[in-house]
């Protein structure tokens, strides 16, 4: 592709980096930013450094962040004794869409699998066994995806959690088998997280 500006390639470039961005949408996004009021795009800009420079984890649950606790964590109508294990930030967000859950979080930050060379210890696993051992946990569901991933890493978990007094749930199966939980519908999510059942190994 020509291009009739080298900041245009530099920003075409840069925007093609986003996932399932090419370089023919990212020309469209540059283009619309050109037909913008500057001081717009520049508050665009600042919003995007912002959100890499200050955003921060939830020294809890590893949720992001604006504080050192986020928001669900420090909410106190949240039902603190009930902990949603999750893969990541996307999951959350479901799930909060749903509306059907008011107890914490907590992100793994991915899913054991070996064949990627990701286990265990590359997860927020310790934490989650942490706050489980100190804090007054009554159950832990486990919210992963319906895949050879999910289903080993709940696997992994549930024995680590088993010495715990503590009740583990898995969202039901309205989540098909092989699915990831960011693309279920909040109906069928919320109705998974309504109707969990205990974890059975």
């Amino acid at each position: 592709m020509n291009y009739p500006s080298i900041l245009i390639e530099e920003a075409v470039n840069e925007l093609s980096k986003f996932p399932g961005i090419g370089k023919k949408s990212a020309m469209r996004m540059v283009l619309h930013l050109l037909k913008q009021q500057e001081q717009d795009v520049v508050k665009m800009g600042q919003s995007i450094i912002k959100l890499r420079t200050q955003i921060v984890y939830c020294e809890r649950c590893g949720n992001v962040s604006d504080q050192k606790l986020c928001n669900i964590c420090s909410h106190n109508k949240r039902d603190q004794q009930i902990i949603c294990v999750v893969e990541d930030l996307r999951d959350v967000i479901a799930i909060e869409n749903t509306s059907q859950f008011n107890g914490t979080y907590h992100v793994l930050g991915g899913l054991i699998s070996p064949v990627n060379g990701v286990g265990p210890e590359q997860l927020n696993i310790n934490k989650l066994l942490e706050r489980v051992k100190t804090e007054e946990t009554k159950e832990v569901i486990m919210a992963l995806s319906a895949t050879m991933e999910g289903d080993t890493t709940v696997f992994y978990l549930s024995k680590k959690l088993a010495e715990h007094q503590i009740q583990v749930t898995t969202i039901s199966r309205g989540i098909a088998i092989g699915g990831e939980l960011e693309y279920a519908d909040e109906i069928t999510l919320g109705r998974s997280i309504a109707l969990r059942v205990p974890y059975r190994q």
